[in-house]
């Protein structure tokens, strides 16, 4: 079970600046940890763009990255790429590893699919198909 960890939402397509909950309790979450430098979360976004219209508004759907900000990359840095990619859900900063260190995660990009009781019922590191992510939403929402 992962913890509710409170994020900061960028301001960016689809996404308000704002402090959020993630995972939300009693929702199903589908979740992807991603970087501004990795060409293949790049190469995702379409992907998570098709799996992310099919989905329902029941579903958090969110996209982290754990970047430092303030570094080498800002908030807007991350806020244009975003909208250079097609991004037009919920995109949030992780910047102290928080929710990364909560999930066990290591390297980019990572899905997961987390239950109502906030369970990680599926997790993958690496390339995945629209088709993939809409499946192992639904079997979370079943």
């Amino acid at each position: 079970t992962v913890g509710p960890v409170e994020l900061d939402a960028i301001e960016a397509p689809g996404s308000d600046a704002s402090l959020m909950r993630i995972p939300e309790p009693g929702r199903v979450t589908f979740l992807e940890l991603f970087a501004t430098w990795c060409s293949v979360c790049e190469s995702m976004m379409p992907e998570l763009a098709a799996a992310h219209e099919s989905v329902s508004d029941e579903v958090q759907y969110v996209s982290v990255t754990n970047e430092p900000l303030g570094n080498t990359i800002t908030r807007e840095d991350v806020a244009e790429w975003w909208a250079e990619h097609g991004g037009e859900w919920t995109v949030a900063a992780d910047p102290e590893l928080e929710l990364t260190r909560a999930l066990d995660a290591s390297g980019v990009p990572y899905a997961f699919v987390l239950d109502e009781r906030n369970r990680v019922v599926w997790r993958h590191r690496g390339r995945s198909s629209a088709e993939k992510l809409r499946t192992q939403i639904r079997n979370a929402l079943e």
